[in-house]
């Protein structure tokens, strides 16, 4: 079956290289609809969707664009992110399009994958382009988006062997995906329930699952590692989840404190405004994430640490550190609109905070439970269990313990829907 690939490109510099990926998807059975932005100077030739259209629609007359580009880029470039979004909008819409694919540099890569988080889950969408793995871009250009990043190494200018092969595996890629995906109405005949996890609270996790299934959910593992939590709360809002099963929270501490998993300031905001049922543990709260960060491990010699690699090393957190987590905690769950529970386990909060280990400190763990309840108008909701998190008998309170509230909660049964 054909099926439409949009190519996001500026013609004006790339026209070339473009040509070649057009009849590539061509000649792989599917339409290519090529979408110029271009933005410098008049395409050689037009595309499928023309620049003065996208600038047209985005709410200049290309003349102004070129003028802009000149003295005032960004307020070019938003322009035609604007048209080119609403007219790919309108084309996902009339069911043209299947999946979209960016070829170019920098600029190239800023408006395709602009446009790209705009379109629904699960739609094949690949950005080929040399600044791919650009440290200081890429999470500006994914963020927390299905968004496939292909690294070409060399720029896209003037055809040669070595670029050629790139553009050929980048374009099968996208083609691959379009004639294997599954489609963006992605429905469950089960509830879902969101799982954060990472490495330290696996045990826990993984025993939860098989658990949350017998139960009759389907669980939804969400990396903990600042992306994917943070992806996990977007999901809550678009109301994919039913229920959140929230055991590693660490991500409050990370924002808090500069780690690497920081997943911005929202942490556990859209369970709590949007009312769905929700059961919190603490594993991530006990350690910050430094690896890599020469000054912030300058700054905590003095405690004990664990290194995984040279990119990831767990500084533990102090007693005063995790008052001032509690405190934030504390002020977002009084704000829940549904039920939820806070489980404490008593032994440990991960694997790395047990007895006998550099991490493990019940001190500074009880300072933590201590400020929770003196903060919170509802401390009876804080459950302290003669457990360790990192535990299938841990994993087995958690679960029953969400299915009593889910169960409480009587929420209008929704149809789980990843999609626009």
């Amino acid at each position: 079956m054909k099926k439409g690939i949009v190519i996001v490109c500026n013609l004006d510099t790339r026209g070339e290289d473009i040509v070649f990926v057009k009849d590539l998807i061509a000649a792989r059975g599917h339409e290519p609809i090529l979408l110029d932005f271009s933005m410098e100077e008049p395409p050689p030739f037009a595309g499928d969707i023309r620049t003065e259209d996208v600038a047209a629609r985005g709410g200049l007359p290309i003349e102004v664009v070129r003028e802009k580009y000149r003295s005032d880029r960004d307020t070019a470039t938003n322009n035609q992110i604007r048209g080119a979004a609403a007219i790919v909008d309108d084309l996902v819409r009339q069911g043209r399009v299947h999946g979209i694919i960016g070829i170019g540099g920098g600029t190239a890569t800023l408006v395709a994958t602009s446009i790209m988080k705009r379109l629904p889950f699960g739609m094949p969408k690949l950005m080929a382009s040399p600044m791919a793995a650009h440290p200081a871009y890429i999470d500006q250009y994914v963020g927390t988006r299905d968004i496939t990043m292909h690294h070409t190494v060399l720029d896209i200018v003037k055809m040669n062997p070595l670029l050629r092969a790139q553009i050929v595996n980048a374009v099968g890629a996208i083609c691959g995906m379009v004639e294997m995906t599954q489609g963006t109405n992605i429905r469950f005949d089960k509830p879902c329930v969101a799982v954060s996890s990472f490495g330290f609270g696996e045990m826990a996790v993984q025993s939860a699952l098989g658990m949350l299934e017998e139960a009759g959910f389907t669980p939804i593992v969400c990396h903990a590692q600042g992306k994917g939590d943070r992806a996990m709360e977007e999901m809550i809002r678009d109301g994919a989840f039913h229920g959140v099963l929230d055991i590693c929270i660490g991500g409050v501490m990370e924002h808090l404190f500069k780690g690497n998993r920081d997943p911005g300031p929202d942490r556990l905001m859209a369970a709590v405004e949007t009312g769905i049922p929700m059961v919190l543990a603490p594993c991530g709260l006990d350690i910050l994430s430094y690896g890599g960060r020469a000054d912030m491990l300058e700054k905590t010699k003095d405690r004990p640490q664990y290194v995984q690699d040279r990119l990831r090393v767990q500084v533990r957190t102090t007693a005063d550190e995790l008052r001032q987590a509690a405190d934030v905690i504390a002020e977002r769950l009084d704000r829940a609109s549904g039920p939820w529970t806070f489980l404490v386990p008593k032994k440990g909060w991960s694997s790395l905070d047990r007895e006998g280990r550099p991490i493990y400190d019940p001190a500074a763990d009880a300072a933590f439970v201590a400020r929770l309840k003196a903060r919170l108008a509802h401390p009876e909701r804080v459950k302290e269990v003669d457990l360790h998190l990192y535990t299938p008998e841990f994993a087995r309170v958690a679960v029953d313990e969400f299915v009593r509230l889910y169960g409480r909660a009587k929420a209008p049964e929704r149809v789980a829907a990843v999609q626009e």
